[in-house]
């Protein structure tokens, strides 16, 4: 018997949506439809959030009780519409095609294929190896607390000002908070990571009681927030602006204004909420294509912090740079 489903028109584009009432999150019972329709309403904020970037999908062909599927190669069967872009894995010796997205169509698409998550490259298509945005990942300890993040983030913003930098942040959808940094596409990945490293290094000297810049897990105070420059390293993904997270709840990453950072709980942030809040203020990284920042300041900290001999490595002191493990 054939599956049930629905055909949902998107703009110019009309996506069949097989299993419309599978159930995806099961504490709140949402389903597969109640997945398309958030993304529907934030379509221009996802959209923005993901256009031209590789974009990496976390799959949950079954709901979020089954197996979760990291996968960079576009799932087979998609219309000549989606776009993708073909990206070379040095580790494998190997190409994929992965998700380029330029219209809400291929969101819903992928969102039909039983994507959930969306976690796009730090780069575009016209020039993978030349990231446009700086991310700074707020990644709290297995024993602090969310107020420990909204401290560092108003140090993180301080610090953004002085150097004329204009930060857009937003929920992570689990315990901690992202800031996006457009930047010009000058520098490759690594030099990237490494002014990444300088400004986490200086939020580290800032809060030495609550901030660590230590690569290894097993070396941190567990009370301690981990700034994670790692995340600007070639072919590291975290989830989009917008982006669902695969939780019960249903929780999204979600923008916010720094002037709300004090008195947000993440938990509020859900596919039941967001698009009220979407409704309201439109998307809060609208115009971060509109601010960019050189980060020649940036380089001249790392330049610093490696005269006075700190490495600009991951720790093990050979120069490599970390790499995803997922196989393409």
């Amino acid at each position: 018997m054939a599956s049930p489903f629905e055909e949902i028109e998107v703009d110019n584009r009309v996506v069949k949506v097989t299993n419309p009432d599978r159930v995806y999150f099961p504490q709140s019972g949402a389903t597969k439809r109640d997945l398309v329709q958030y993304y529907l309403s934030v379509g221009p904020g996802i959209v923005n959030a993901l256009f031209e970037r590789p974009t990496m999908l976390h799959r949950f062909p079954t709901g979020l009780s089954g197996e979760k599927v990291h996968q960079k190669r576009l799932p087979s069967g998609a219309p000549d519409w989606v776009e993708t872009v073909q990206l070379h894995f040095p580790r494998w010796g190997r190409t994929a095609d992965e998700l380029c997205v330029t219209e809400l169509g291929a969101v819903i698409w992928a969102v039909q294929m039983s994507t959930v998550e969306f976690h796009p490259w730090n780069s575009r298509r016209e020039d993978p190896e030349k990231p446009d945005e700086w991310r700074i990942d707020l990644d709290p300890g297995p024993l602090s607390q969310f107020s420990q993040v909204q401290r560092v983030a108003g140090v993180v913003h301080e610090i953004l000002d002085e150097l004329g930098a204009v930060g857009y942040p937003k929920t992570s959808g689990g315990k901690g908070l992202h800031v996006y940094v457009r930047i010009e596409p000058d520098h490759g990945h690594k030099e990237v990571r490494r002014a990444a490293l300088a400004f986490a290094r200086e939020v580290e000297r800032r809060m030495p009681d609550d901030v660590t810049t230590l690569w290894w897990r097993k070396d941190r105070d567990p009370h301690h927030l981990f700034v994670d420059y790692n995340q600007n390293a070639r072919d590291h993904t975290i989830a989009a602006a917008y982006s669902v997270r695969g939780f019960p709840d249903a929780r999204v990453s979600t923008p916010v204004r720094w002037d709300e950072i004090d008195d947000i709980d993440p938990h509020d942030f859900t596919i039941f909420t967001v698009p009220e809040r979407f409704a309201e203020l439109g998307d809060l990284h609208e115009d971060i294509d509109d601010h960019v920042f050189d980060i020649e300041p940036l380089r001249e900290w790392a330049d610093r912090d490696e005269a006075a001999g700190l490495t600009s490595t991951t720790g093990r002191g050979d120069g490599e740079e970390p790499v995803q493990e997922e196989d393409p």
